[in-house]
Formats: C-alpha cells, sequence, structure tokens
C-alpha cells in the first residue's frame, strides 16, 4: 500500500476551496463516533479497569500507561510518514478506513480480558494489549484526521467539518459513558471480567461498521505540490520550525491533561468521595452532551473571534471555574452537575478549533517551505493527544497511589481530598496553563486568508 510516490490516486477531485456537501461532512463526523468506542472508554474506565476488575496498583498501572508513551512516540510519525506516501487509487488516507477496523477491534477486545495470570503476568499482559490496541488505534486515526486536511481548504468549511467530526465524537463518549457500565452489567450478570470483553467486542464491530461508512463518504482533494520529494526526517524538520504547530503541539498536550484527568478522577469522585456512584453514568452523560453542544457552538463563535483568542477565552472560564468546583459540598448535587456542564461547554469547542488549525498549520508549513507532510503534521498532533491523556491517566493513578488509596474500601481523609482535587482544582491549573501556551500562537485569520489566497496562485512565502 505504501509507496515512494506523492500523488494521490483518483479521489483527488475538484477545487481546493470547495464547499463540502453535508452528506460527506456527516459521513466523515460519523468516523470519530467509532473512534470514541474506544478512547472514551479508555480516557473514563481504562484506569479502573486496572486497579479495581483486573487488580494491578495503581502505581503499577500509571507507569505502565507512560512508558507505552515511548512507544508511541515512533509509531505516531512513522505512521505520518508512511500515510503521506500511500498511493492506492482510493487516496492517501481513505484506505486505511477500510483494512485496519477488524485488527483494531481484536486488540481492544484483548487490552479488556483478564486472563487468570500472577501479579507480574498480569503486568506484562497489560503492557503488551495495551501497546498493541494503541499501536492498531494510531494506525487507523492518523490517516482518518489527516483526511479533514485534504478534503478542503477553506478554514471555515474545515472549522464546520471538525465540529461535525467532534459533534459525533462527543455524542460517542455520552454513549460511552451511559452506557458501557450497564452494558458491563448485562454481558457479565456477575462477572465483571466477561462483562468487560464482551462490551469491547461489540464496540469493535460497530466502529469497524462505522469506518467503512466513512470510507464510502469522504474524497481527498488536496496532493503534495507535484515535484515534492522528501523523506520523514524533512517533515519532522519541517515541523520543528513551524511555529504555530509547536505552539498546538504543548497546546493539545495541556488540553488532553485536562480533560483525560476529569473524565478519568470521575468514577473514583462519585464512588469514593460523593458515595453516589449510582450518579455517575448521568454525570458523565451530561458532560459529554455539553461537549457535544460546544462543538456545535464552535464554527458560529468563529466567525465572531479569532480561534486562537477564543481558545483562550475558553480555557479561562474552564480554569476558573473548576478551582470554584472544589469548594462545593458534597451534598449540593445539582450544584456539582451544573458546575461539570458549564466547564464541559466550554472545553467543547476546543477540539474543532485545535484539530482544524492543525490543517492552517498544513498550509502554513506548504507556503513557507514548498512542501506538504498533512498525515505527518496530524500524527504528531495525535501523539501529543495520545501523550497528554497518558500522562492525564498516569498523573491521577500516582496522586492516587501517594495518597494511599486501596481499591473497592472506603477512603482515609486524604485520599478523599486528593480524589476531590483530581476531579477540580489540577484539571483547572492545567486549563489555566493552556491560556498561556496559547498566547503565543502567531497564525491569524487575516494571515491565514493571504496564505490560502497564495497557495491558490500557487506562490510560496
Amino acid at each position: 500500500m505504501a509507496e515512494d510516490g506523492n500523488a494521490i490516486a483518483g479521489d483527488t477531485t475538484g477545487s481546493r476551496q470547495v464547499r463540502l456537501k453535508w452528506s460527506e461532512k456527516l459521513g466523515y463526523g460519523a468516523g470519530d463516533f467509532g473512534f470514541n468506542l474506544y478512547w472514551t472508554t479508555m480516557a473514563s474506565f481504562l484506569a479502573a479497569f486496572y486497579t479495581d476488575v483486573f487488580g494491578i496498583s495503581a502505581a503499577a498501572a500509571g507507569t505502565m500507561l507512560a512508558i507505552t508513551k515511548i512507544v508511541d512516540a515512533f509509531t505516531d510519525p512513522a505512521m505520518g510518514a508512511v500515510a503521506d506516501r500511500t498511493r492506492t487509487r482510493f487516496g492517501k488516507f481513505r484506505p486505511y478506513l477500510l483494512f485496519a477496523g477488524l485488527p483494531m477491534a481484536g486488540a481492544a477486545v484483548l487490552t479488556f480480558t483478564t486472563p487468570d495470570l500472577d501479579e507480574a503476568g498480569k503486568l506484562w499482559w497489560a503492557y503488551g494489549t495495551y501497546t498493541l490496541m494503541m499501536v492498531m488505534y494510531t494506525i487507523l486515526n492518523t490517516p482518518y484526521s489527516a483526511l479533514s486536511g485534504v478534503m478542503t481548504s477553506r478554514s471555515q468549511e474545515r472549522t464546520t467539518l471538525i465540529s461535525m467530526r467532534f459533534l459525533f465524537a462527543f455524542s460517542g463518549g455520552a454513549f460511552v459513558n451511559y452506557y458501557t457500565l450497564p452494558l458491563v452489567g448485562f454481558f457479565g450478570d456477575g462477572d465483571p471480567t466477561r462483562g468487560w470483553q464482551l462490551t469491547m467486542a461489540l464496540y469493535g464491530l460497530a466502529a469497524a461498521v462505522i469506518f467503512f461508512i466513512a470510507f464510502v463518504s469522504t474524497r481527498e482533494r488536496i496532493a503534495p505540490p507535484p515535484a515534492q520529494r522528501t523523506n520523514p526526517l524533512e517533515d519532522i524538520r519541517d515541523l520543528s520550525h513551524n511555529r504555530p504547530w509547536l505552539i498546538l503541539f504543548v497546546l493539545a498536550m495541556v488540553i488532553m491533561i485536562t480533560i483525560t484527568m476529569r473524565a478519568g478522577s470521575a468514577y473514583y469522585y462519585f464512588t469514593y468521595y460523593l458515595e453516589r456512584a449510582d450518579l455517575l453514568p448521568a454525570y458523565l452523560l451530561c458532560q459529554m452532551l455539553a461537549y457535544a453542544a460546544g462543538a456545535v457552538l464552535a464554527p458560529v463563535l468563529t466567525r465572531f473571534v479569532d480561534k486562537a483568542k477564543l481558545l483562550m477565552i475558553l480555557m479561562s472560564i474552564v480554569g476558573v471555574a473548576s478551582v470554584l468546583f472544589y469548594f462545593v459540598p458534597k451534598e449540593m448535587i445539582w450544584a456539582i452537575f451544573a458546575l461539570n456542564i458549564l466547564i464541559s461547554l466550554a472545553l467543547g469547542p476546543k477540539s474543532p478549533l485545535t484539530w482544524s488549525m492543525y490543517a492552517d498549520t498544513a498550509d502554513y508549513n506548504e507556503w513557507k517551505t514548498g512542501r506538504r507532510a498533512t498525515a505527518m503534521t496530524f500524527s504528531a498532533a495525535t501523539f501529543a493527544q495520545k501523550l497528554g491523556g497518558s500522562l492525564g491517566s498516569a498523573a491521577m493513578l500516582w496522586v492516587l497511589a501517594a495518597i494511599g488509596y486501596v481499591a473497592n474500601e472506603a477512603q482515609t481523609g486524604a485520599s478523599e481530598t486528593g480524589i476531590a482535587l483530581l476531579q477540580t482544582v489540577i484539571p483547572g491549573l492545567f486549563a489555566l496553563a493552556a491560556v498561556l501556551v496559547t498566547r503565543y500562537y502567531g497564525l491569524t485569520g487575516a494571515q491565514l486568508a493571504d496564505i490560502q489566497e497564495a497557495l491558490d496562485r500557487g506562490e510560496r512565502a
């Protein structure tokens, strides 16, 4: 499949600045519903699965999640290089949606399988299966993300397209957060190990069908310059000199730590701090629905406020509201839900904004260097997202270990306080850090418009 050629096959049709049909936007967006059958399950439940079902200590699980990112440090850019050099009659990026869905499903089932092993054996199994699942996720998600950068070059169309993607993403997240534990209970019938395995089998098959729908619905229209001859090291060097992209890399990592800490600690917050585990599905459902509403608002808001400035405003709201969250008394459930909705609504536009900005930085790179590496641009972005997610989960587990967390038992005062901080103040501080990072992003709307016009004329800096 992968060749050294540079042209995309017959799927590159039409103008760079085409207006996309809604059928194409919906088909592309549906793909992220499938990805979130995996991603949200990992973000919301993987840590709890490892500590409370699989029987791995919080410290060991946290270290495992951090160390496996070493593999991702190589697989993400490697997959970006492979995708950029793929040449088929279906295009560069779409074929992976067709062929990698079922292997991804198998890797996910293995990750949530609990073999009868000793403590060391379980840890090795967790390392191996989680690494395999993340490699398969990379093979699928890197081309999928890059696809949004070659469907159209219109900045506002990209924002709308990616907003649609994250509407489906957060809808998928809402589905996972609300139905996963009931499905585990239904399939397991008292045996959570069997319940998790069968639930992931269901999710995997559903995701494979959804990826096929995304494949048949979309088209690739933007190819690299015909004379382009590059190697992956040159692609990486270009990114290292692409200031807007570097800012986005750090920003994505910081914001993902915020999101993952909120999602992963919610289980512990409701189970052990509030002692209202029955409210967790509703809480997570409200969280994801608010994310989805925020994603839908993104293209409307960007008509009035520049993307970078809008991100700074939204992350400021997240930071301040998260700190205030800590002081809400346990019995004020309505206030806990209200602040959760406010924070999630402010976080919702983040994903469509940053991912459309990544596509903009690919255009910026083409304008500056005369070379385009769309998949490499997005693969490094995916790595930042996964690195932030894993660091968020790992840090949460390390904190739990440090405060003396013991699975399936009542917590002490210190561990209760730590669990509350993980849901409120700590992610809030990372959100405020994101505001500071965003200040250095300089690719404004006016400059971007000039770059797009220059590229349409075949000009570069």
